[in-house]
């Protein structure tokens, strides 16, 4: 695989921050330009995240002392950088007009907001559920008459605990879900020294959640006809989403009902087994197991759990039959690794290996 130069718009934020940790020693992507807000334009990335860098592991010395561009400046990334990692901190109306502007400048973007994730053309991918929906990049070419640029983008944190635990079991016919979902202050950008109303608290309220985490399963879900994705309309998903007091890691209590109920043992088996196409492809970043059951009802756990697999896999307990529903259980995936930036590395990797790049 040839070398990628790569930049990363949004440099300076907690999503940013976890692309800049991950592709530090990534085996195909070099960071060739950071950029941010005009706030940050023209300092060093160290002078630019000064007392805010989140990560657990230090600030990689490769780009402490590289300058920080302004995002907006799409022309000083011509011929610099290959394609983009989005992580900008703006209202949908500019998101949607910066990474188009990207796009139209023959820069792919591989974007972490939710901008353009309605957009019919514009893949939202979970390399492992839907790789196959990098085929509408042809399409969204032509509409921007681009030859190289376009845009992807991955889904909500939210929904990659519980569709990547329900697509193994599609072919039974999945009709209802009920997804409760407990969602780490990481998800808002947040630690608890920045957000100390978190400590000891449960907020049951995260604006916009709910509306994203019953739709975007039906695009994900959805299938390439002609030149757009069509969702599809069923299961019915109904969500309830909480904040939490955790740093990082959001949990999903799921109960799901079958048009044809398969046994526990069949649900197991499945789930055991199953493959994408990053596991066929032996991606970089994509975890040996990608769903991984614990016996131990005690089990997923965020602070014990939440980095299996290097934070990209998604991890599974408490299977029973409910009262109400076929059956319920409980699943858990890293936010900003499997949930953000590290699925956004995940989807550039089967991008690069499917020679949308080139």
């Amino acid at each position: 695989m040839k070398r990628f130069r790569v930049g990363i718009a949004g440099a300076t934020g907690m999503v940013g921050q976890r692309f800049i940790s991950l592709l530090a020693n990534h085996p195909w992507f070099d960071i060739a330009q950071l950029s941010a807000s005009s706030r940050s334009a023209g300092k060093t990335y160290r002078e630019a995240t000064s007392g805010r860098w989140a990560m657990d592991t230090p600030m990689p010395s490769s780009v402490a002392d590289m300058i920080v561009l302004d995002a907006s400046d799409i022309d000083s990334a011509v011929g610099a950088v290959d394609f983009i990692f989005c992580a900008v901190d703006m209202d949908k109306a500019a998101t949607r007009a910066l990474e188009d502007a990207y796009a139209k400048a023959e820069i792919p973007v591989v974007s972490n907001n939710s901008a353009h994730r309605a957009t019919k053309d514009v893949p939202m991918m979970i390399p492992e559920v839907n790789a196959e929906h990098v085929e509408v990049i042809y399409s969204q070419r032509k509409r921007l008459k681009t030859k190289r640029g376009f845009i992807a983008v991955k889904p909500n944190c939210s929904i990659q605990t519980y569709v990547p635990a329900l697509h193994p079991l599609m072919e039974f016919g999945v009709k209802e879900v009920v997804a409760c979902t407990y969602q780490a202050i990481s998800g808002a950008g947040k630690t608890f020294d920045s957000w100390p109303e978190m400590i000891d608290n449960v907020i049951p309220y995260i604006g916009g959640e709910e509306e994203k985490s019953e739709q975007e399963p039906l695009k994900v879900w959805g299938k390439v006809v002609g030149d757009e994705i069509v969702n599809t309309d069923s299961p019915v998903i109904t969500s309830q989403c909480i904040r939490v007091p955790a740093t990082d890691g959001h949990m999903a209590a799921t109960f799901v009902k079958f048009d044809k109920k398969p046994s526990k043992e069949e649900i197991l088996e499945r789930w055991a087994a199953y493959q994408g196409v990053p596991q066929q492809l032996n991606l970089p970043s994509a975890p040996k197991q990608f769903l991984v059951y614990f016996e131990d009802d005690s089990r997923p756990q965020t602070k014990l759990d939440r980095d299996n697999q290097n934070g990209m896999g998604v991890t599974i307990g408490r299977l029973r039959e409910d009262t109400l529903y076929d059956y319920k259980f409980v699943c858990l995936s890293h936010n900003t690794l499997r949930g953000a930036a590290g699925g956004g590395v995940l989807a550039a990797e089967l991008l690069a290996a499917k020679g949308y790049f080139d």
